[in-house]
């Protein structure tokens, strides 16, 4: 019942493992560390561990409850928000973020300007909204974990971006990791 742990906990260290760019960069050069964190990120990781997910939201199991039609409604809305972000988010960053470089600049504008992280802030909302919509032992499972991933995944890629891009310390400092803030901090 719970083989879908698998992909999704093995999909999930590669993709922690490819945080790393500047210790990579550093140890095996900057052509290699760069191949290093892509092959880890998009091949090893984000598809081991998105089927994972996808076997977990298929599992053959009782739902906890029926969703209706406000709540099927409350999920399309939260995927969509989600997966708008994380789009957004891929656009403004560019190639940098599928193959960060120890060259990488910091992007501070549009959704950065609010957000640290509208990838992952957008990948918190989708593991809600699949939560809403599948809300069976495993599929609740796959995202409670997934939310785990989401912020051990931040906390290692900011430790990288701290050393390749020596502005991010301030930047951490003035904004938000996921979510924005609507208000002004004294």
């Amino acid at each position: 019942m719970f083989l879908f742990l698998f992909p999704l906990l093995i999909g999930f260290a590669f993709n922690w493992a490819s945080a790393f760019t500047h210790y990579y960069s550093q140890r095996w050069g900057e052509r290699r560390g760069r191949l290093a964190t892509f092959i880890m990120r998009n091949i090893l990781g984000i598809p081991v561990w998105a089927f994972g997910v996808v076997l977990a939201a298929r599992e053959s199991a009782s739902a906890f409850f029926m969703p209706g039609p406000v709540i099927k409604a409350l999920a399309w809305g939260l995927l969509t928000i989600g997966t708008i972000l994380m789009v957004w988010a891929l656009i403004l960053l560019g190639l940098r973020s599928f193959r960060p470089t120890e060259k990488d600049t910091l992007v501070a504008g549009g959704l950065f300007k609010y957000i640290r992280h509208p990838i992952y802030s957008g990948l918190l909302l989708d593991f809600i909204a699949l939560s809403l919509m599948r809300p069976s032992a495993p599929a609740l499972a796959a995202c409670a974990l997934g939310w785990g991933f989401v912020f051990v995944q931040a906390h290692l890629e900011e430790m990288d971006l701290v050393q390749r891009i020596p502005a991010y310390r301030r930047y951490m400092g003035q904004v938000p990791r996921f979510f924005p803030r609507f208000w002004k901090s004294g």
